[in-house]
């Protein structure tokens, strides 16, 4: 395809779509139109917004070694994903619907939009029911004001009323309901109607769930926007305020349920050492009493200064001893998954063990206020912390076996002392290792003291796991919902693309003929003579003499080419060539038509026409050749009414006795009716005798035109095909599909045809190739401005 065949394409594709620009014009104008509708009847949404900061949590101070930093199995952007989802959790949103009753949802109806009335509602209404009842209730009512005192109440929309007094008893599907008014007066809310819709509280969490957005501020920072669009700003601002208060609430709070767990256990630790230490106590005055001692003045002996030493050592490992062993047992009893005590026995691991023991065990609980046991998250969890109390019972146990060998050596060594001492006042050994004993125990016992008031202190002042930046806030004055640029333009794209899709499919899926560009499409090298506009039903079908409407113009434009191929063809020929075909491939596309008004435009020239109906199966030329302005001339005297049929069938008429001389305004055409209908028109048009008449009448006129029968339907005009000297095959705009323009396109390759050529009928005037502008402004029409 070469670049003048492009720019032709290209023509043709933009003056499809510009010859439809009203079309185009309109749906642009109202698909405009409803965007205005759309966007005057849409309740407004604005962006809500909240940034908070996450608090990464540091080492623990000095003097707390006892307690080790919590690290929610990770840090730095992995905490911050980590926190997102713990904020957007179920069981956060559940609390945000519960503290604000967000289940309950009232509605002022309007004409047009309804609008939800949040703050300031015009009445309360108070259950009977439990609050678990009310909290998975899904019904609605719908409530008018009918007076000062009563209200209409009905569940389903358009049922008739039934009139309540304010505090009355109602029976819901709930249980009994009492509504009272909210407002001082009522009487202006008389004839205001009210739609209540309560739902289940998990169905509102997860609408909630969807409608808040989490996000990292920037990447790698600890910084969060929380933000939510609603067509109620204060709604808005405070579902974001109220979850961000329970995310930190409930980080406190398991804080300080960790707190408690580690309290109890050394407050049994102490409670054990108590009672140690006032069994040492006793013994010490039982010794004293008993003795007769004062406990003062006694000396022990060199040796027993230098077992001083071993025996706190000792008795230090004994503590060590009877902590791990409390502990191991501890670890061993527990069945679930709790936070276990944190508490220093002398291993730097285990410690540590136990902090992530603890943190995986909060991690635990949270994720299970959204999910349940078998979610893949914590089944991990639990196999982690499984693996943990398996590492730190081992470690417990190694732990347990290296102290009791210590303390094993410990006594060792103090047995090989102590046999030094033996001479020494017995009661002064005893009273010596009885203080030796109380000192160490009331150490042990002042040491848990102090660090269990250390761990109240510490998490009775735990603080929030997020620092609020901005409380929730209108992030900007104009509502994001809806855009009224993004919607205009859009509705405009959508009013623009509907009418260019519509006729986009319809040029797709269009095999019709339209008009000569289209028709040479699929002919190629065969000639297409012109095309004929389609006429109103108050135009004339056949020409006039000197006429000069869009009709004539098109049939001698179609005339003047013929005349072409007829002067071509005589060129290489020496008979006259004069003999034309006029066919088409079913009924009704038009042959009659261009066959009688072709020759009247060929008559007007002056020439010798003779029209022959051929069609002798479905005449037509009779409706074309009759009313006052048709006169015959010189009818012959006998046979008057024979045809071509009678001329077929009856050697003894002529051919002279068939053709008929008509005036038609003022154009003089001589035409052969096609005669009765025979029986078998077939085999009739089989007879020599139509080369004969063919060959003498084309002697006899300059130009003999033949009106045939359709070529697809009947095999009457391949019968007689070869006696023409051209063939015009005629095609109607809307009609004739591209199928039945290949049919005498293969027949003519075939070479059972010869001379083809085409004319396109009944062409609208937007569709003319010429551009419509036949007749040069005689006979002009203009449409009306709304047919398009």
């Amino acid at each position: 395809m070469n670049i003048s065949d492009k720019k032709e394409d290209i023509k043709n594709v933009i003056s499809t779509y510009a010859k439809q620009w009203k079309w185009f014009l309109v749906c642009g104008i109202l698909a405009l139109v409803a965007a205005y509708v759309n966007i005057r009847y849409t309740v407004p949404e604005y962006a809500v917004k909240s940034q908070i900061q996450i608090v990464q949590e540091k080492s623990t101070p000095t003097g707390m070694s006892v307690f080790q930093d919590l690290d929610m199995l990770g840090g730095g952007n992995k905490q911050v994903e980590d926190e997102i989802e713990i904020i957007a959790s179920r069981s956060n949103f559940i609390d945000v619907v519960n503290e604000l009753g967000l289940n309950k949802k009232i509605m002022a109806l309007g004409s047009v939009i309804n609008s939800e009335v949040y703050k300031s509602q015009p009445f309360n209404l108070n259950f009977i029911a439990s609050d678990s009842i009310i909290k998975n209730a899904n019904f609605g009512f719908f409530i008018e004001f009918s007076s000062a005192s009563t209200f209409g109440y009905v569940e389903n929309e358009g049922e008739p009323a039934k009139i309540y007094s304010f505090g009355n008893g109602i029976k819901t599907p709930v249980g009994d309901m009492v509504i009272t008014p909210n407002v001082k007066d009522v009487k202006a809310l008389i004839g205001k109607k009210f739609q209540v819709k309560m739902s289940p509280i998990e169905d509102v969490a997860r609408s909630l769930k969807t409608a808040v957005q989490i996000v990292v501020s920037a990447e790698y920072s600890n910084i969060l926007d929380v933000t939510m669009t609603s067509p109620i700003p204060e709604k808005a601002k405070d579902i974001i305020d109220k979850l961000i208060e329970i995310y930190n609430r409930n980080a406190v709070e398991e804080k300080k349920r960790i707190a408690d767990t580690t309290s109890d256990f050394i407050n049994d630790r102490i409670q054990l050492i108590s009672g140690t230490l006032t069994n040492v106590d006793k013994d010490a005055q039982e010794l004293l009493t008993q003795k007769g001692m004062t406990g003062s003045g006694l000396e022990v002996g060199a040796a027993v200064q230098v077992s001083a030493g071993s025996r706190q050592n000792l008795e230090n490992a004994k503590v060590q001893l009877q902590m791990v062993s409390g502990l191991k047992d501890y670890v061993s009893g527990e069945t679930g998954y709790d936070e276990m005590p944190v508490v220093d026995v002398g291993s730097g691991a285990l410690s540590q063990a136990t902090v992530q023991y603890n943190t995986l065990v909060s991690e635990r609980k949270r994720l299970l206020k959204s999910a349940d046991e078998q979610n893949p998250m914590i089944v991990n969890l639990d196999e982690q912390l499984d693996g943990l109390k398996n590492t730190m019972a081992s470690s417990l146990n190694s732990l347990e076996r290296n102290v009791g060998m210590n303390v094993s050596t410990l006594q060792s060594q103090l047995g090989r002392i102590q046999g030094t001492i033996y001479s020494a006042p017995q009661n002064q050994r005893e009273l010596r290792n009885i203080t030796r004993k109380q000192e160490t125990t009331e150490a042990l016992y002042l040491y848990l003291l102090q660090k269990r008031e250390e761990s109240q202190i510490t998490f009775a002042s735990a603080a929030p796991k997020s620092n609020v930046i901005d409380t929730a806030y209108v992030s900007s004055p104009t509502p994001v919902k809806p855009k009224k640029a993004i919607t205009y333009l859009a509705a405009l794209m959508l009013g623009l693309l509907l009418p260019f899709g519509v006729i986009y499919g319809k040029d797709q899926l269009d095999t019709k003929i339209h008009n000569k560009h289209s028709l040479e499409k699929y002919t190629k090298d065969v000639p297409v003579l012109g095309e004929l506009p389609r006429l109103a039903k108050k135009d004339s079908k056949i020409i006039i003499n000197d006429d000069r409407s869009v009709l004539a113009e098109a049939l001698r434009i179609i005339r003047a080419n013929l005349d072409f191929l007829i002067k071509t063809k005589r060129a290489t020929d020496s008979n006259k060539n004069n003999v034309i075909y006029i066919t088409s491939s079913t009924p009704g596309e038009g042959k009659t038509f261009v066959s009688s008004n072709l020759s009247m435009i060929l008559a007007s020239t002056d020439k010798k026409v003779l029209l022959v109906g051929a069609d002798i199966r479905n005449p037509k030329l009779y409706t074309f050749f009759s009313g006052d302005s048709v006169d015959k001339l010189k009818t012959p005297s006998r046979n008057k009414d024979a045809g071509l049929t009678e001329f077929l069938l009856d050697d003894s008429i002529q051919v002279k006795d068939i053709i008929r001389p008509m005036l038609v305004h003022h154009n003089t055409i001589d035409v052969i009716y096609s005669g009765k209908i025979p029986p078998n028109p077939a085999e009739l048009l089989m007879s020599s005798k139509i080369e004969d008449l063919l060959a003498e009448v084309s002697e006899m006129y300059d130009y003999v035109i033949v009106d045939t029968a359709p070529m697809m339907v009947v095999s009457d005009t391949l019968l007689i095909a070869p006696y023409a000297n051209h063939i015009i095959y005629v095609t109607r705009a809307g009609v004739t599909d591209e199928a039945a323009v290949k049919f005498p396109l293969n027949l003519r390759d075939e070479g059972k045809l010869k001379g083809v050529s085409f004319v396109v009928n009944d062409v609208t005037l937007d569709e003319l190739g010429y551009g419509g502008k036949y007749g040069y402004g005689y006979n002009k029409t203009s449409k009306k401005w709304w047919k398009f």
